[in-house]
């Protein structure tokens, strides 16, 4: 399946194919927009993307207005997720609107979904200071009226709510877990609406969500887990380290830092001193300048860090996306973490390289599952074979939360 879109950054964004198992696509779906895509840049990647969406949408749109709602659901989710599919090469500012155009229409797709099922499932909001984070509690299958234990996903980078449900929620669900899903700063709607940056001080976030879920009536506050995939690795990890109401906690990936990745790039290629580079930010302007050209040269790079980085970071040059990154770290956190945790490692997964030392530095009650290409579950997020991943990853925190399926 990485190899169904010719152009490598183009493969890079494909992750429907994950989401077969919990009914967000299916192969053919997949690779019919695949080869409308054929050799075409960024234009035709959308494109096909949002045209497969809306025909999905139109269908739905038919079976509803024919009584068939549950065939309508399912086509509303596999529209949410296509139109996801759409935008992510678009990222950087100034903000394309042919991003918010899908963003607006995958959010609109989805909520038409949850609302047809057995139990409608409306949007919520998330108190957060003066303003709110936008989010949904997706109830446990069989449980919907029960009490169960909660996980509260929190997505990375560049995921939305969308993803995170079909890669996150609908497995949990499954297993009769109440979940909460919810856009954070430099996250979906308060990105790409808002213009609200990422911030490292997870914690905050994760109070905040946990002070709503522990209002809702169904919650076992005693027993909510927090679960991180992708840069989620690491907010998760911050966030446990600073919230004790966490019982359990997953990293999908465990990422220590945002700039040790870079750090190490920059010591093993450009000759730079490990203790020249101790702070990115810091870095002279010559060096500065040599990583600029480098990351310039791959188009899948400069989207990670030019445009994706720089606009979820809330800066315009690489001194300061630096200097940002360097606050995203878990040096003098990790052992303040308390709760039983899980860390990820996939291999072929460069975010995961430094999970084994993260895990090495925890000194709470631990356990670090690896993912081989062996199981079509290597690379990011174990995308190849993501029911894999809930399996064990289910498993265990049913073995934490003493509960017997």
């Amino acid at each position: 399946m990485a190899n169904m879109f010719r152009s490598e950054m183009h493969s890079d964004f494909v992750w429907a194919h994950g989401y077969i198992p919990y009914g967000g696509a299916d192969l053919g779906e997949i690779r019919a927009v695949a080869e409308a895509v054929a050799d075409g840049g960024d234009d035709a990647f959308h494109d096909a993307w949002v045209a497969a969406g809306a025909r999905m949408a139109a269908q739905a749109d038919a079976l509803l207005a024919k009584g068939h709602a549950t065939s309508a659901r399912e086509s509303y989710l596999r529209a949410s997720v296509f139109y996801a599919s759409s935008f992510r090469p678009l990222y950087g500012t100034p903000v394309d609107p042919r991003l918010l155009s899908a963003f607006r229409l995958e959010t609109a797709a989805f909520d038409k979904a949850l609302s047809l099922g057995e139990h409608p499932t409306a949007p919520i909001a998330i108190p957060f200071g003066e303003a709110s984070l936008p989010g949904y509690f997706i109830a446990a299958e069989g449980g919907e009226n029960d009490i169960r234990p909660l996980i509260i996903f929190t997505n990375g980078y560049d995921g939305t709510i969308v993803d995170t449900y079909f890669a996150c929620a609908v497995a949990a669900s499954r297993r009769g877990y109440h979940s909460l899903l919810f856009d954070g700063p430099g996250q979906g709607a308060l990105l790409y609406e808002r213009g609200t940056a990422l911030r490292p001080d997870w914690e905050v976030v994760i109070k905040a969500v946990v002070d709503f879920a522990e209002g809702l009536p169904l919650v076992d506050a005693k027993r909510i887990a927090l679960s991180g995939w992708s840069l989620g690795g690491y907010l998760a990890p911050r966030a446990a380290s600073g919230e004790p109401r966490i019982s359990a906690l997953i990293a999908d990936p465990g990422l220590w830092s945002i700039a040790d990745g870079f750090r190490d790039i920059v010591v093993r290629t450009l000759g730079v001193s490990p203790e020249a580079a101790a702070n990115l930010g810091e870095l002279d302007e010559a060096t500065m300048q040599k990583i600029d050209a480098t990351i310039r040269k791959s188009p899948l790079i400069r989207w990670k860090v030019m445009d994706r980085g720089f606009w979820t970071h809330g800066v315009d040059n690489l001194r300061d996306y630096f200097a940002s990154a360097e606050l995203f770290t878990m040096t003098g956190r990790a052992e303040a973490i308390s709760c039983p945790t899980l860390i990820t490692q996939a291999e072929n997964d460069v975010l995961g390289n430094g999970a084994g030392a993260f895990f090495d530095a925890l000194t709470c009650p631990k356990i670090l599952l690896r993912f081989s290409a062996t199981e079509g579950a290597d690379r990011h997020c174990e995308m190849g074979n993501r029911s894999l991943l809930n399996r064990r990853v289910l498993d265990w925190l049913d073995e934490q939360f003493g509960l017997q399926r």
